[in-house]
C-alpha cells in the first residue's frame, strides 16, 4: 500500500480526534492540514506517520502544542472561529488530550505517554484530573435521538451517571423536533439514521436553525461522514462505544458550546 493510502486510511481518525479536542472543524482540520503540508517536506516524517498510528498522533500532538490556538485565526477569521479558538486557553490541554486519546481514540497508557511525551505514571493523573474537570461541570437537560431502543437505554444510563436529565427519546424526525420544543434541552444527542428512514441531522439542522444547542452525533460508520468533501459533525460517538468515550464527549461539547448546523 503506498504511504498517500496508510496515511490517509487513519485520516478520518484524527480528525475526528482534532476536531472534539479543538471544538471546531475548522481548527481541527487546520491542525491537520499542518501536519500533512509538515509531512510533505520531510520525508522521513512522512515515512513515520504512514507506519505508525501512535506515530501520526505524537506529530499531531507536536504541531498542536507548537501551533497554539492562534492556527487560522487572522485576518478574515469568522468570529465563530475566533471564539472558539480563545476557549482553549481555559482548560488544561494535556489533560483533555490524555482523556480523549484513551477514551475515544483507545490508545494503551504507553501510547498515550508517547504522544504526549511523558511519562507513563503521569497519563492517569492527567486523566483524572480530566475526568474531575467534566465531573464538576454544569448539570444539563438532555434530548437522545435514537431508534435503536438498547442503544437509547444504554446512553440515557451514561448520561444519567453523569448527573444530567434525560427530557425524552426520540426514534424519529418528528418526535425530535416535538420534544424538542417541548422541552428545550440544553444538549442533543443525534443518531445519523432514524426509524422511519429519516435522518438524524435533518432534524438536528432543523433545531439548530432555531436555536444554539450543543450536539454530538452517533455513528457507526464515522469514515462516512469525516470526508472532508463537506460540512461534517464536530462531535461524533462511534458505535459500539464505552461509558467513558461517552462522557468525554459529552464533557468537550458541554464546554465548548452550541454546534453549527451542518449544511
Amino acid at each position: 500500500m503506498a504511504l498517500s493510502d496508510q496515511i490517509a486510511a487513519q485520516l478520518p481518525y484524527l480528525r475526528r480526534y482534532a476536531r472534539i479536542l479543538t471544538g471546531s472543524q475548522a481548527l481541527g482540520d487546520g491542525f491537520v492540514r499542518e501536519l500533512l503540508e509538515a509531512a510533505l517536506a520531510d520525508d522521513a516524517l512522512r515515512e513515520h506517520i504512514a507506519h505508525s498510528r501512535v506515530g501520526l498522533f505524537a506529530a499531531f500532538t507536536r504541531i498542536y502544542q507548537s501551533t497554539g490556538p492562534e492556527l487560522a485565526i487572522g485576518e478574515g477569521a469568522s468570529s465563530e472561529t475566533a471564539a472558539v479558538a480563545s476557549r482553549l486557553e481555559l482548560v488544561t490541554p494535556l489533560a483533555r488530550q490524555a482523556l480523549l486519546l484513551g477514551a475515544i481514540e483507545n490508545f494503551s497508557t504507553a501510547d498515550i505517554a508517547e504522544i504526549l511525551d511523558c511519562g507513563e505514571e503521569e497519563v492517569q493523573p492527567l486523566i483524572d484530573s480530566a475526568m474531575a474537570d467534566i465531573d464538576a461541570g454544569s448539570r444539563s437537560d438532555v434530548l437522545i435521538i435514537e431508534d435503536e431502543p438498547l442503544i437509547a437505554l444504554q446512553i440515557e444510563d451514561i448520561v444519567r451517571s453523569l448527573g444530567h436529565n434525560v427530557v425524552g427519546i426520540a426514534a424519529t424526525h418528528s418526535q425530535a423536533i416535538a420534544l424538542f420544543d417541548a422541552h428545550r434541552p440544553r444538549l442533543v444527542l443525534a443518531d445519523i439514521q432514524l426509524a422511519d428512514g429519516s435522518s438524524g441531522i435533518d432534524a438536528v439542522n432543523e433545531i439548530l436553525e432555531r436555536f444554539s444547542v450543543p450536539v454530538v452525533f452517533i455513528t457507526a460508520f464515522p469514515e462516512r461522514l469525516l470526508t472532508g468533501e463537506r460540512p461534517e459533525p464536530t462531535f461524533l460517538i462511534t458505535k459500539p462505544f464505552s461509558d467513558d468515550f461517552v462522557r468525554a464527549t459529552i464533557g468537550q461539547v458541554t464546554f465548548f458550546g452550541s454546534t453549527a448546523p451542518l449544511r
